[in-house]
């Protein structure tokens, strides 16, 4: 490995925000803090306060992401931006299975849809994913039916699907949450959001091959999350597969 593809760094998880030059916006935000990549998906299927009850209190919204807008925007960035499909569930699949091969991956998000991870849809998508040998993204909450242990379930019933357990668990302390993914090596851990301290537990119970930097912007500015890294002083080897080789997989590329 040459000291140039240690210091690569393939965002993991980034929001494409509605509007005129979004796309832009990002690859200045990137170029400013030394990233190269980032898998990219919509925004502002449900804005931020109502999220926030949501994921609290519960409640659902049917309404399709911009997808089209996200894969434009993919189309023209040099391949710096990956889109992954941000599916509605409540299509029961028809959206993902139309556009979904024009894509690199999918995203679910059973807080925004008020979906549970249990339900027969969740399973549809799942199983669209594992014939276009997709990665698929979601974030859990601590809500019956939609945690870290339902994930587990849905996981388990696609062995040959990856999946990533997005924003470092539920919450920004969720080590029950490493330990309830770690007999499962097909899930993922994205650590967006999670203190520091939950970011090396995740590498010391699961190993740096499981664990993604993803940044979630622009809610979560990239230059936050890799001031997170800085402070863990990872070896080489941690930095390359964290900030590079475990995305470029996820993708399903085998060089770059």
């Amino acid at each position: 490995m040459t000291s140039t593809e240690r210091r690569r760094i393939f965002d993991a998880h980034a929001h494409l925000a509605p509007g005129e030059g979004a796309a832009d916006r990002l690859l200045r935000v990137m170029d400013s803090c030394g990233i190269d990549r980032a898998v990219v998906v919509a925004g502002g299927v449900v804005d931020p306060d109502l999220l926030s009850r949501q994921i609290i209190e519960g409640g659902a919204v049917d309404r399709d992401a911009d997808n089209e807008a996200v894969r434009g925007a993919c189309d023209t960035s040099g391949g710096r931006l990956v889109p992954f499909f941000f599916a509605n569930p409540h299509r029961g699949g028809a959206d993902y299975r139309a556009e979904g091969r024009r894509f690199a991956g999918l995203k679910l998000a059973p807080s925004v849809h008020g979906v549970p991870l249990g339900d027969p849809r969740h399973a549809e998508l799942a199983a669209i994913a594992q014939e276009f040998g997709h990665g698929v993204y979601l974030h859990c909450v601590a809500r019956p039916g939609f945690g870290v242990a339902d994930l587990v379930e849905l996981a388990r019933a696609f062995p040959a699907v990856t999946f990533v357990l997005g924003h470092a668990g539920v919450g920004d302390m969720d080590l029950y949450g490493i330990d309830l993914i770690k007999p499962v090596p097909t899930i993922l851990f994205e650590t967006s959001g999670g203190y520091s301290a939950v970011v090396r537990a995740a590498l010391d119970r699961l190993g740096p091959e499981r664990v993604l930097l993803g940044t979630e912007y622009p809610l979560q500015h990239p230059g936050v999350e890799l001031a997170k890294y800085r402070a863990l002083n990872l070896t080489d080897r941690e930095w390359h597969l964290v900030a590079w080789e475990n995305t470029r997989r996820l993708t399903g590329e085998t060089s770059r």
